[in-house]
Parts: C-alpha cells; sequence; structure tokens
C-alpha cells in the first residue's frame, strides 16, 4: 500500500520544517504550502489524503482555506489552532473540518490525530446500503449529504462515519467509548467532551431542531441513540 499524502499548510517556517520531517519519518509522503492560497493550489496538484491546516495565518486564513477545499474536495482536514475553547472548536467543525489539534502539542498525539482521521469506519457484518431515509431524513453515504425536509447539507467525512455507524446501531444506546473507538480507533475512548462537538455539529445538519433533537439524543451518562428504523432506497 502506498504512503498516504499530507499538505502541511502553515505559515511558520519552523513549523513547516519540523512537520516536514516528522510526517516524513513516520512513512508519509509529505508537501508544504505557507498561505492559504498555495495551500489550495496544492490540494489540486499534490492531491493530499489528509491536511493539516493553521487556524491563524496571515492572507486567506485557515477557515476561509478549510471552506475552500471542503467545497471541491473531501481529503481529511485536521486544523491546527492555539484557542483551545468550545467556540473555536465548533468554528472549525462549521469551517469542514474533521478534527481540530491545539498547539503544542505532541508527536504522539499528532499522529494518532492523523491515524484517526485518515481511517475509516469498517463495513457493517450485514452490508450498509448507500442511501437510506428514516421519516424525512435521508442520508446519501456515496455523495456525503443529508436532507432533513428542509435542506441538504454536506457531511465531513468524520461526521459522515458517526452518521453510519449510529445508523447501523439503530435505537440503542451507543456509548461514548464504542463510539469514540469505532469511528477514531483505539487510541480514543476518553474524549466525552471531544464527542460532543462534533455530535452537536453533526445535530446541526441532521435535525430540523438541534436544540430539540429528534433522531441523534442522548444517553445521559451513557453515549447517544440514533432513533429511528433507516430504509434503503
Amino acid at each position: 500500500m502506498s504512503a498516504a499524502r499530507i499538505l502541511v499548510v502553515d505559515d511558520e517556517p519552523q513549523i513547516r520544517r519540523i512537520m516536514r520531517t516528522t510526517l516524513t519519518g513516520a512513512g508519509y509522503e509529505v508537501d508544504d504550502a505557507k498561505t492559504g492560497e498555495e495551500g489550495l493550489e496544492k490540494v489540486r496538484s499534490f492531491r493530499p489524503d489528509l491536511v493539516l491546516l493553521d487556524i491563524n495565518m496571515a492572507g486567506m486564513g485557515g477557515i476561509a482555506a478549510c471552506k475552500a477545499m471542503r467545497a471541491d474536495t473531501h481529503v481529511a482536514l485536521i486544523m491546527l489552532t492555539v484557542r483551545n475553547t468550545e467556540a473555536s472548536k465548533v468554528e472549525a467543525l462549521d469551517a469542514g473540518a474533521d478534527d481540530y489539534v491545539t498547539k503544542p502539542f505532541s508527536t504522539p498525539e499528532l499522529l494518532a490525530r492523523i491515524r484517526a482521521a485518515l481511517r475509516r469506519v469498517p463495513a457493517s457484518p450485514h452490508s450498509s446500503p448507500a442511501r437510506i431515509r428514516i421519516g424525512p431524513l435521508a442520508v446519501d453515504f456515496a455523495s456525503r449529504t443529508v436532507s432533513n425536509g428542509s435542506g441538504t447539507a454536506h457531511l465531513t467525512p468524520k461526521e459522515l462515519d458517526l452518521l453510519r455507524y449510529l445508523t447501523l446501531h439503530p435505537n440503542e444506546a451507543v456509548s461514548h467509548r464504542q463510539l469514540l473507538q469505532a469511528v477514531w480507533g483505539p487510541d480514543y475512548g476518553d474524549q466525552v467532551d471531544y464527542l460532543r462537538v462534533f455530535i452537536m455539529n453533526l445535530r446541526k445538519k441532521v435535525e430540523l431542531n438541534p436544540e430539540t433533537p429528534e433522531y441523534i439524543t442522548t444517553e445521559p451518562w451513557v453515549g447517544y441513540r440514533f432513533n429511528g428504523t433507516p430504509e434503503p432506497l
């Protein structure tokens, strides 16, 4: 299997050098860009599997670059930020990021996040249809879109994996640990706050009213439940 390609977009030369050395040493094929505009060009020419994108850059910032990249591609996107607040995390996810890493971060943490972002939810033992409907909610896994009767939204790869796993276990209380390890891998399990941000963002796209969710409900102290029985389309 060929090595995954990673594009590092950061306006700090030292960060780019360190990331290139670290990621190349971990077996990845790496390229870098110093601006959001250059990053967009390299997404098209280098065709990375994953982009590490700094949120604070001169010119086109990370949020704008993330939105532009997400409009053209389903590449995995991890935002790098120094702001460890829920608002900044939600902003990154709303822009289309699959994950965020707060600076400063350790090499093992970064590599674990990269493995998780590149990871796909394994196929169900009973095959999952490409399109499903639950009442007015329609999910197209092939095009990565959901329609809830009031509009259509595009899902990021991790949002898609979360929704796929939940709909493969309908009307069941799925624990935080089970969800985290199924979607992100064995390095995860205790990051309940982390999962909550992803679920919050997914609800915005799935639910007619995210404040009073109908489909993805919380099981207090346990995890989440997907309500309804999916039917193939």
